[in-house]
């Protein structure tokens, strides 16, 4: 069966804090606005248990806070489809064409925020026990580990926050990280005071063990050279992050998995812009993605305005 096509005049690929931001100022533009979503709306930030540092709130989860910007981008009008998987882009046609499992979307824009996927398990048996007990997303998984040993691998503000927010199910959680901790003071001492949790520093990983899912993990102890071998039921790895832009790489040249674009978010492609974590750019903050989300946003809606008039006078 032929897919349908539908238009709109701005697409915007991702529905974290940069891509919901730039559908709020899209849809305030009387713009018809789709956000197309792969996975759960919120991206990385969905499941921060405490956000601080983000202006107008002393503290909001993360799920609090993208609800709120959800619901702004809606009531003006922006459409959020999750779980739609882009099969296919052209962004240099006219229209430009994002195609989906179920739709053929032509747009006058596409606002790109695809934000950053968890870089994997680097061990052997990671494949075999993936979703059997190794888990990328504590939000979307770490229900099933109610009254279970959870261990949280990493040591940035993202392992710490997965491992306060898993302490919610779990029985015992370990914090394993082969260096030192690089998450803020007071993420680290919330962790800490958890009578349920234990953080083990300067550890590495080795082996995955299990029948049908995982039982177990092998431990070093780097500073002793101790080997042990620790029983959990899952582990949930947050060891840094790859920029989602494979989709864009035929058409955009990257720079280390990120899409070059300067303070104007525009990209190399007219009607093309970059926002939030994909963007190259120094400080990656949720400020920042908000930020970029606005000018990507309204600059948009000026290249749309562009080109109907140049389009009008012809």
């Amino acid at each position: 069966m032929e897919k349908e096509r539908i238009h709109k005049d701005v697409v915007i690929i991702g529905a974290g804090i940069a891509g919901l931001t730039a559908a709020l100022y899209a849809g305030r533009m009387n713009l018809s606005v789709l956000v197309l979503e792969n996975g759960i709306v919120g991206g990385q930030i969905a499941n921060a248990t405490g956000i601080e540092n983000y202006p107008g709130f002393v503290q909001v989860t993360g799920k609090d806070l993208i609800e709120t910007v959800q619901k702004q981008a809606e009531n003006f009008g922006a459409v959020i489809d999750e779980f739609d998987a882009i099969e296919r882009v052209s962004l240099k046609a006219t229209p430009k064409i994002v195609e989906t499992t179920e739709c053929i979307y032509e747009a006058d824009a596409v606002i790109i925020a695809s934000g950053m996927n968890r870089r994997k398990l680097p061990l052997a048996e990671e494949a075999k026990y993936a979703n059997r007990g190794v888990h990328y997303c504590e939000l979307c998984d770490g229900h099933m580990y109610q009254d279970k040993v959870i261990a949280v691998m990493g040591g940035g503000n993202a392992a710490v926050d997965a491992a306060n927010f898993l302490t919610k199910y779990a029985k015992k959680l370990y914090l394993i990280h082969r260096s030192q901790l690089r998450a803020d003071d007071v993420s680290v001492e919330r962790l800490r005071e958890n009578p349920k949790a234990e953080i083990l520093l300067e550890t590495e990983i080795e082996a995955l063990h299990g029948v049908d899912k995982l039982e177990s993990v092998d431990l070093l102890d780097k500073a002793s050279g101790e080997k042990r071998r620790l029983a959990v039921d899952g582990i949930f790895v947050n060891i840094g992050v790859v920029p989602n832009t494979e989709l864009f790489a035929k058409e955009l040249e990257l720079s280390a998995g990120r899409i070059p674009a300067g303070e104007d978010c525009r990209t190399s492609i007219p009607g093309v812009f970059a926002a939030g974590d994909v963007r190259e750019k120094e400080i990656r903050q949720l400020t920042t993605a908000a930020a970029d989300g606005t000018t990507a946003a309204m600059l948009a809606g000026k290249y749309i305005d562009e080109a109907r008039r140049g389009a009008a006078a012809h």
